[in-house]
């Protein structure tokens, strides 16, 4: 059964990524250089630096980086210095950027297969995916870059939503992207 499961896992993740490949080719992306501008659309402003893009991707820091340049040479991307600390730079996804992800994230022949299933099953499948995400991320102990709203840190208060980590008030777009500091 588990065996059986994998490969299912397996094979889907296989062909979303052909797809997503075919798709990023049209504007002369490689693999990596997709992946990392996908990461940056659905990440928060804790996890927009080229150290956060490096521990998702598990590459290293050079190869991020060259795939950062193109991005930004390709006006995918943009660079802005953090307002409270200059030292750290925050990575943007430009309009382009998110227009050629409206394109091609997910792939067309994906959303095609998702629609043909009911409400019901579409409902069941992500919470069973969602459990079965969380319990491999237990068991591997590898947790971080969850969405924030799920995270131990995420608090409402009388004056919204805050970060327990960084003390910061969040907004709703906030909490519904990737964060690298998420905790179970």
């Amino acid at each position: 059964m588990n065996d059986e499961l994998f490969n299912l896992i397996e094979r889907l993740a296989n062909l979303l990524r052909q797809e997503t490949r075919l798709e990023g080719q049209s504007l002369g992306l490689q693999p990596i250089q997709q992946e990392a501008l996908y990461y940056l659309s659905t990440c928060n402003r804790y996890s927009d630096t080229t150290l956060a893009v490096t521990e998702f991707l598990g590459l290293t820091k050079g190869t991020v980086s060259q795939s950062l340049k193109i991005l930004e040479s390709k006006a995918l991307i943009s660079k802005v210095k953090d307002k409270k600390d200059k030292r750290i730079t925050h990575l943007n996804v430009t309009e382009a950027g998110r227009e050629f992800l409206k394109k091609t994230c997910p792939p067309q022949k994906f959303t095609d297969a998702i629609t043909s299933l009911s409400i019901d099953e579409e409902f069941e499948t992500k919470t069973l995916l969602k459990k079965v995400l969380s319990n491999y991320q237990q068991a591997t102990g590898r947790t971080a870059f969850g969405v924030c709203q799920h995270c131990k840190f995420n608090r409402k208060t009388s004056d919204g939503i805050l970060c327990d980590l960084t003390k910061e008030a969040l907004s709703s777009d906030d909490i519904m992207l990737i964060c690298r500091e998420y905790v179970v």
